[in-house]
């Protein structure tokens, strides 16, 4: 093609992008080439992004801007289950900024630098490959370097990837885009604190700004949920993952016969709807659910010590639980159920020589005696400790006893730990609740209350706090590599 015809094609995608500047579903239609390709079987959105783009584009509409007078800021906001394309639909959003509104300025931020490089900023790439007007654009995703921008224009016409932590707010200040359109997108906005909600309502002020909040709505309290409770001027979506084309029907239909249609777990994971927990729930899901999206590098707990918890089980409806934890990493959960303390003993063993753990803790209350008899006999005395959530903490002004103190260590390791995507471990530490006793101490439901308001006994995460009993120091050398050992194992 000559140069002349080059920029004569140019002219007229320009044009197109003109025409369907106040029409965001009818430019998802045009700018990618559906049901072919990597997009073969796909004829367009799915219903909930159709309808949240036909939304969009009314409010686009109302608002008329003229390229000089300010406008009112869109506000949207998305609480929804797992899975429904929620980073597919924000990329939709970057590139139709972009494509149609020369000049404009964004800033998108996630919950983690992890989740905005991997999925939030990987995704954009991946769309902006398939986008009619891609070339347009230049795109990075190197660390510190996360951007989209017109190589013509780039301190003007861009959009950026910053993290949000706190210290970094000055990036979310004021955009300066009066003559484009000013827009943040937050994903995961559940976790974005609530001062980067704040410095961001400084780039409301010119132009036709926007602002978009996605998330699982993990907390019951931050700005998120203020936007579906106390802020009137956001547009609101709330999605249940049963009703999106793409999610997994059947593992959504089992978690729902697990836990029931009410629970917190469902209403998070599968409706989309706040959770119901106050002030007496010991642990937030958004924690659990955060360090279940977290992955800690491998030189991070390396060379700090191996050591197992081990929850054993009562009665029938309990299982047996083994709960493999490395500092921040809790590398493995194995539940078993109807064995007896030789067979529990006899795991705990094949484990150990696998592992080499140093240090075994084990619940000693019941049957779990047992266990602890046979190992210390078997010679696993210098490694295996007796555990009785029962006696006195070390720290007996602040918890009522062991077991409340192994819990809140447990709860503040959370905040930075790695742990796998178990349902079943997400209801144990969410389920939980605490009061404080006339000492103020922190005093944890006991197991048969918790069965009065038919809540199973939290194996797994017995076991896991179980991993707190007492400090370990590592007494073998690092076993997956040679890497300088980190000094600090207990690291939060």
């Amino acid at each position: 093609m000559s140069q002349e015809k080059k920029e004569s094609a140019e002219d007229l995608l320009a044009e197109d992008m003109a025409r369907f500047y106040s029409n965001p579903y009818g430019w998802v239609l045009y700018a990618f080439d559906w049901n072919d390709g990597e997009l073969s079987g796909f004829d367009g959105p799915d219903e909930w992004q159709k309808d949240f783009l036909i939304k969009w584009g009314d409010q686009i509409k109302e608002r008329g801007f003229n390229g000089v007078t300010p406008v009112d800021p869109i506000l949207m906001a998305a609480a929804s289950g797992h899975g429904i394309g929620k980073s597919a639909l924000s990329s939709w959003i970057i590139l139709f900024i972009m494509s149609t509104r020369p000049h404009c300025k964004g800033v998108v931020t996630a919950n983690t630098s992890e989740q905005l490089k991997t999925k939030t900023w990987a995704e954009l790439g991946k769309w902006k490959k398939r986008c009619i007007t891609g070339h347009w654009f230049t795109y990075n995703n190197g660390k510190g370097n996360m951007n989209l921008y017109h190589p013509d224009y780039a301190e003007s016409w861009r959009v950026d990837a910053q993290t949000c932590r706190e210290e970094n707010s000055e990036a979310f200040a004021g955009l300066h885009a009066a003559t484009s359109t000013p827009f943040y997108l937050y994903d995961e906005a559940s976790a974005v604190p609530d001062k980067i909600w704040e410095v961001s309502e400084g780039g409301m002020t010119d132009g036709e700004p926007m602002w978009f909040a996605f998330g699982n709505p993990t907390r019951n309290s931050g700005r998120f949920r203020e936007c579906f409770r106390k802020f009137k001027a956001w547009k609101l979506f709330q999605i249940d993952s049963r009703k999106a084309k793409m999610t997994n029907k059947s593992l959504l239909d089992k978690w729902v016969s697990m836990y029931g249609e009410d629970s917190d777990f469902v209403r998070v994971r599968v409706r989309g709807v706040f959770p119901r927990a106050g002030s007496t729930q010991f642990i937030s899901g958004e924690d659990v659910f955060n360090a279940a999206q977290r992955t800690i590098p491998e030189e991070v707990y390396d060379s700090m010590p191996n050591i197992l918890g081990v929850d054993v089980a009562r009665f029938g409806d309990d299982q047996t639980v083994l709960a493999h934890r490395q500092g921040r990493k809790l590398h493995s959960l194995d539940k078993y159920r109807g064995l007896s303390t030789v067979q529990v003993a006899n795991l705990i063993i094949k484990k150990h020589s696998e592992e080499k753990f140093d240090a075994i803790f084990v619940d000693g209350a019941g049957v779990g005696g047992g266990v602890v008899d046979q190992l210390v006999s078997l010679g696993y005395g210098s490694i295996v400790h007796e555990v009785n959530g029962g006696c006195s903490p070390f720290d007996e002004d602040k918890y009522l006893n062991k077991r409340a103190e192994m819990w809140d260590e447990t709860k503040h390791w959370l905040a930075h730990a790695d742990i796998p995507d178990d349902p079943e471990l997400y209801e144990d530490f969410t389920e939980i609740q605490f009061k404080f006793t006339n000492k103020q101490q922190i005093q944890l439901e006991s197991k048969p209350d918790m069965k009065k308001r038919g809540v199973s006994s939290p194996d797994c995460a017995d076991a896991v706090t179980l991993t707190f009993a007492e400090p370990v120091n590592p007494l073998s050398k690092p076993r997956r590599s040679k890497k300088k050992k980190i000094k600090n194992w207990r690291t939060r």
